[in-house]
């Protein structure tokens, strides 16, 4: 049996380069940071920084265009893809990437990894809302705690 599975969360360094083939089909690509932490045996802690490249294809590229951007956090879940090709002066190069076959977006707002959406029309009119309460009132359900939850009580 063969695997070839990578899982990542981490944090754009770039915003997406969207793309599209001749064809017309859309393909994004970007780098994500993934950091570890440790502790070496003389107590002290230690960085390490890796980076990867992501090649995202099809609906995924264009909504990874839209609502990633440099430092939002995303889980990539893909395979290992190496290529190779010749450059202008003719010597060989590789490259390894992660194609993307499921994505996630990271948290919105504030540090979590960028503000939803991109587009400067559509944040202005999120903008306007901002002196409307930050919660909805809930409805209360009364739980009677010998009786237990009631499914009647639920108001969904």
């Amino acid at each position: 049996m063969n695997l070839n599975k990578v899982l990542l969360i981490g944090r754009l360094t770039a915003d997406p380069q969207l793309r599209t083939t001749t064809g017309g089909q859309p393909v994004a690509s970007f780098s994500i940071a993934t950091n570890r932490v440790w502790t070496d045996r003389q107590g002290a802690k230690q960085q390490d920084v890796q980076f990867h490249n992501i090649v995202v294809w099809g609906r995924q590229a264009e909504i990874a265009n839209q609502f990633l951007k440099k430092g939002s956090m995303a889980y990539i879940e893909g395979r290992l893809q190496t290529r190779n090709w010749q450059d202008k002066q003719g010597q060989n190069r590789w490259t390894t990437e992660v194609i993307c076959e499921r994505m996630q977006l990271g948290p919105r707002g504030g540090e979590g990894g960028g503000t939803f959406p991109r587009d400067e029309n559509q944040q202005q009119d999120n903008n306007a809302g901002k002196d409307a309460p930050a919660e909805e009132d809930l409805p209360e359900i009364n739980i009677d705690e010998e009786r237990g939850v009631n499914p009647k009580d639920i108001p969904f």
